[in-house]
């Protein structure tokens, strides 16, 4: 009885010590992985010309702004995203479509909650939404088209992005 507890107990030393050299060995990183810059300029250019509102993109932003996902569907009310990872890590998106406003400005803010705080970005109204996860600037526009500047950014960042919108 003796002699079996004491090879079980030598079988899982011997077990652990080779468990502990392979994770010495295995490459451990920890940090955020590199996030690919796409160019959006062709998507860009297709949505523009294919939909039937002006579509919205940032200009200006500094080189540090990275855009990491593009998409227009023409299909599913025009919808145009772009999506940028920011200089602190977060992440901030312009959503755009002619979908019923209610039903774009749920899913485009992961069911953040309309605020009564609004503030003016070149001449337009935009209202603020907060969420548990994503925080937005919404503005429903007059040519059939909603305008969604949302993401894990903080408010002056969304906000920069907003100001940053250019339909030409």
């Amino acid at each position: 009885m003796q002699k079996t507890a004491r090879d079980m107990i030598l079988s899982l030393g011997l077990i652990g010590l080779v468990a502990g050299v392979v994770w010495l060995f295995i490459p451990h990183d920890d940090s955020d992985p590199d996030l690919k810059r796409v160019d959006y300029r062709v998507d860009l250019l297709t949505a523009r010309r294919a939909a039937s509102y002006p579509v919205a993109a940032p200009e200006g932003l500094p080189e540090a702004w990275k855009p990491t996902s593009v998409r227009y569907r023409g299909e599913e009310g025009e919808s145009w995203h772009l999506g940028y990872h920011t200089p602190d890590g977060e992440y901030v998106a312009v959503e755009q479509s002619t979908q019923k406003p209610v039903l774009f400005i749920e899913d485009a803010t992961q069911g953040a909650e309309k605020t009564d705080v609004t503030q003016r970005i070149d001449g337009k109204t935009w209202t603020r939404y907060e969420g548990g996860r994503y925080d937005a600037l919404v503005l429903e526009g007059t040519d059939g088209s909603t305008t969604v500047v949302t993401g894990t950014a903080s408010f002056g960042q969304l906000t920069k992005m907003a100001e940053s919108l250019r339909t030409e």
